[in-house]
């Protein structure tokens, strides 16, 4: 199994912008954490997401039973250790490759 990198993103209460499905209504954020190999390959991905949290492509607001939330974007996550690929885990041997490319 290996170590593993736990990258954490913190979202806070806000208001959305221009471009969200609900331009200036309050959203409700959270606490989103997700799993990277602690290696080389798990590094370069490191730096790769958050260049793109800080483009803004790493969440998405959406609504959800009326009230909007922040939820994750396009980019694939891994937000388990374990369970496999059809529960967002390891083991998932495409998974560096997968999100190489979208990156």
């Amino acid at each position: 199994r290996g170590s593993a990198l736990q990258p954490l993103f913190k979202m806070s209460y806000s208001s959305s912008k221009v471009g969200h499905p609900h331009p200036g209504q309050p959203y409700k954020g959270g606490d989103f954490c997700a799993f990277l190999p602690d290696n080389k390959e798990g590094l370069k991905t490191a730096k790769l997401l958050k260049k793109a949290f800080d483009r803004g492509l790493t969440f998405q607001i959406k609504s959800c039973d009326g009230e909007e939330r922040v939820t994750w974007g396009l980019i694939p996550h891994k937000t388990s250790w374990d369970g496999g690929r059809d529960r967002n885990g390891y083991p998932d041997a495409l998974y560096m490759y997968e999100v190489g490319i979208v990156l």
